[in-house]
C-alpha cells in the first residue's frame, strides 16, 4: 500500500466536520441546494469588515517594493510589533515582537508550537469535547493526546486535569470560547488550573487556542488567558473575526513568563520553517499590521443564535445558548447522536455528531449559515424529532 499505515488509520477517524460538509455537497447536487440545510462547517457567511477589504485593496494597489518577498520566518516586524502591543495592553505582560510569530492561521500556529514542545511519547491534555483535529496536530509531532472530560456544563474539571498529569505531560490545549460547546472558561477555574500546573515538577505549557475570543454574547468577556495562566502560548487567527477563513492569517505569541521564552521563540521560528509554512502570507500580515482591531458585524450572530435556539426550544429540543463562538451544541433526543444525525440528514439537515468532538449525545450546529436557512430548517428539525423512534435503552426528551 502506498499510503502510510498511520495515515490510513487516521483517515478512518478523520474529522466528522469535513465528512458531513462533503456529504452536503453530494446531497445538494442530488436534492437541490434549497432543500439541504447545512450546519456543518464554521465558514463565516457574513461579509468581511469594510476596513479590512479597503486596507487590503490599498496595500495591493500600492505594491510597495519588498511587500511580496521573503521576510524573517517570524513575519514582518511591523505586524509582530502591533500584535505585541495589543497583547501588552490586554494582559499587562511585557510582550515584545520577538515573542510573536505571524502564522498560517491557528492550525499553523498550533503545529509550530507543538513541534517545538514535543518529543516522541510526550503527552498533551485536551479537555473534551474538543475540536477533532487537535489529536492529529499532536500525533503529527510524535505526541499522545490525553482526553480529559469536562463537567456537566462543559467547564474545566480541574481535579480530572490534575489526575491526568504525568511526567510526560508537556502541554494542555485550552479553547475558550469553546468549539463545539460555546462555553467560556471562568477566571476562577483558570486560576485553579494555573495553581495545578504550577505545582507540577516540570514546565507544562497551556496552549490557548483563541480564534473565537471576540465572538461573545450577552455582554460576556473572555478572561485573558496569558495574564492568568503563567506558562501560556496564545494561538489565534483573524479568520473568524474578519470572516476570511480561507486567507489563513494568524499568530503565535509566547508569554514572557514561560521559562526560556526567548529560546522557545527561536525554536518556533525554526519549526515554522521546517514544517513548510516558511512564513505567513505577506499581504495579510501587512493588513493585520494596519487593521488589527477590525471586526465583522456580530449582530447577525446574536440574531441567528436566538433564532435557532429559541426555535429549537419551541419544537421541544433541550438547547442551551452558547456564551461565545458560533456553534450550538444541541442535545439529541436519544443517546446515539450518530443515529439522530442520520435522522436529521433524512430531513435535509446536516449536523456534526458530538461523537466527532469526543462527546456523544449531542450534535453541533454552526451559526454561520444565512438567516433564511435557519428559518426554513425548523420544520425539518421538527419532523426529525417527531419521527425519531425510541428504541430499547433510549428515551425521548
Amino acid at each position: 500500500m502506498t499510503v502510510a499505515t498511520t495515515i490510513q488509520q487516521q483517515l478512518q477517524g478523520a474529522s466528522w466536520i469535513r465528512k458531513m460538509f462533503e456529504e452536503g455537497i453530494r446531497l445538494k447536487a442530488e436534492r437541490g441546494a434549497e432543500n439541504i440545510f447545512d450546519f456543518t462547517l464554521g465558514n463565516p457567511s457574513e461579509d468581511p469588515p469594510p476596513g479590512v477589504i479597503e486596507t487590503f485593496q490599498r496595500l495591493a494597489n500600492r505594491n510597495a517594493p519588498g511587500s511580496h518577498g521573503y521576510m524573517p520566518n517570524s513575519g514582518f516586524q511591523a505586524a509582530r510589533r502591533v500584535v505585541a502591543e495589543r497583547l501588552k495592553r490586554d494582559t499587562g505582560l511585557p510582550f515584545d515582537e520577538n515573542l510573536v510569530l505571524m502564522t498560517v492561521g491557528c492550525a499553523g500556529a498550533m503545529n509550530t508550537a507543538l513541534k517545538a514542545l514535543l518529543d516522541p511519547g510526550d503527552e498533551v491534555i485536551v479537555p473534551m469535547p474538543a475540536f477533532p483535529d487537535y489529536q492529529f496536530y499532536i500525533t503529527n509531532h510524535g505526541g499522545r493526546m490525553v482526553p480529559v472530560e469536562t463537567d456537566e456544563d462543559f467547564s474545566l474539571d480541574v481535579a480530572r486535569i490534575e489526575a491526568g498529569i504525568t511526567v510526560r505531560t508537556r502541554a494542555i490545549i485550552l479553547n475558550s470560547p469553546n468549539n463545539p460547546t460555546g462555553v467560556i472558561y471562568s477566571e476562577q477555574v483558570l486560576r485553579d488550573l494555573d495553581s495545578v500546573l504550577r505545582k507540577a515538577d516540570h514546565t507544562i505549557v497551556a496552549i490557548s487556542d483563541e480564534p473565537y475570543k471576540s465572538i461573545v454574547y450577552d455582554g460576556a468577556k473572555c478572561p485573558e488567558m496569558a495574564s492568568i495562566v503563567s506558562n501560556c502560548m496564545v494561538t489565534t487567527s483573524w479568520s473568524k473575526t474578519w470572516a476570511l477563513a480561507g486567507e489563513r492569517i494568524g499568530y503565535l505569541a509566547i508569554s514572557p513568563r514561560i521559562p526560556d521564552a526567548a529560546a522557545l521563540s527561536v525554536a518556533c521560528n525554526f519549526t515554522n520553517r521546517i514544517l513548510g509554512y516558511i512564513n505567513a502570507p505577506a499581504i495579510w500580515q501587512l493588513v493585520a499590521a494596519e487593521a488589527p482591531e477590525e471586526m465583522t458585524d456580530l449582530a447577525a450572530y446574536h440574531e441567528k443564535r436566538s433564532l435557532l435556539c429559541d426555535g429549537l426550544a419551541e419544537i421541544g429540543y433541550k438547547v442551551k445558548k452558547p456564551q461565545g463562538a458560533f456553534y450550538v451544541f444541541l442535545k439529541t433526543p436519544i443517546p446515539d447522536d450518530l443515529v439522530f444525525a442520520r435522522t436529521l440528514q433524512e430531513e435535509g439537515v446536516l449536523a456534526v455528531p458530538g461523537s466527532g468532538f469526543g462527546r456523544s449525545g449531542f450534535v453541533r450546529l454552526s451559526l454561520t449559515v444565512p438567516r433564511d436557512t435557519i428559518i426554513r430548517s425548523l420544520p425539518a428539525f421538527s419532523r426529525a424529532l417527531q419521527k425519531q423512534t425510541v428504541g430499547p435503552g433510549t428515551r425521548s426528551i
